[in-house]
């Protein structure tokens, strides 16, 4: 099962975004499962290696560079979320869920 991990600012609306987008790909036949951290856990996880993609959330987004560095060490993709893909209603869930397909089919 391929893993996915949204790293936020306190991990809250992170936890409701991983929920919403794990159900909808799990609806979709797709076994996915989608995990959020805060930022000051990211860098932890993203060297753990647990996990096939890393997500920055658009709050979090300063982050990102060292994010992004801890990631390439490890061979694992690190990708911003854009705005549009991070609202808990359909059309957001939906479009994090197919950033997530597209990244992981990489």
């Amino acid at each position: 099962m391929k893993k996915a991990l949204i790293i936020c600012a306190g991990g809250m609306s992170s936890s409701l975004m991983a929920k919403k987008t794990m159900e909808y790909l799990n609806s979709k036949g797709n076994e996915i499962k989608v995990g959020a951290v805060s930022a000051n856990e990211g860098n932890k996880m993203i060297e753990k290696s647990d996990f096939d993609l890393f997500l920055v959330s658009p709050q979090t987004k300063m982050y990102f560079q060292k994010l992004k560095e801890a990631g390439d060490r490890v061979g694992k993709p690190v990708v911003n979320i854009p705005p549009q893909a991070y609202i808990p209603i359909p059309v957001g869930v939906e479009k994090l869920a197919n950033l997530i397909l597209q990244e992981l089919s990489e």
